[in-house]
Formats: C-alpha cells, sequence, structure tokens
C-alpha cells in the first residue's frame, strides 16, 4: 500500500467523524461548521482523485456557498437546538 492511499483512508475517515459531529451537535453554527469541514474533504479527496473541476466545484458550492447560507439562516433564528426532553444519541434511535 502506498502513501497516497494512506492519506486518502485518513481523508475519509475524517470526512465520517465530521458528518457524525455535525449530526449530534446541538449548536447549529457548529454544525455548519462541521457540514462545511465533510466538504472541504471531499474536494480535498476529489483532487487526490484527479477530478480538480470537480474538488474546486464541491470546494465553491459544498462548503462555501452551502455554509454561508447556513450560517446567514442560523443567524435570523435561534443558534441552539432545543428539545423539551432530551433525547438518546443517534446510535440508540435506531
Amino acid at each position: 500500500m502506498n502513501c497516497m492511499a494512506c492519506i486518502e483512508y485518513i481523508i475519509i475517515g475524517t470526512m465520517i467523524i465530521s458528518a457524525i459531529l455535525a449530526v449530534e451537535w446541538r449548536d447549529l453554527l457548529a454544525a455548519t461548521v462541521g457540514m462545511a469541514a465533510v466538504s472541504l474533504f471531499a474536494s480535498l479527496l476529489f483532487f487526490m482523485l484527479q477530478a480538480p473541476d470537480v474538488a474546486m466545484t464541491e470546494a465553491a458550492i459544498g462548503a462555501a456557498l452551502s455554509g454561508a447560507i447556513f450560517i446567514f439562516a442560523i443567524k435570523r433564528t435561534q443558534r441552539f437546538e432545543t428539545e423539551e426532553e432530551e433525547k438518546p444519541g443517534w446510535w440508540v434511535r435506531w
């Protein structure tokens, strides 16, 4: 196994961790940052897979524009997700 494959697996792992954190965080601004991180790691992975045009589009639309729209919407609403009763994590809800 070469070094590039190891780096790709590390990027995929950080994408999975960022996605789980984006779903679990109650602070919607932090969840938006987690969502943007998934997009940035995806664009980095696309670049490593020799698709620079897809990588630039994912970085511009997926991370920058979507993140900005979510942050604008959060600024106009509540920043923290509220629930009447504390529910267990996603792994218990299944």
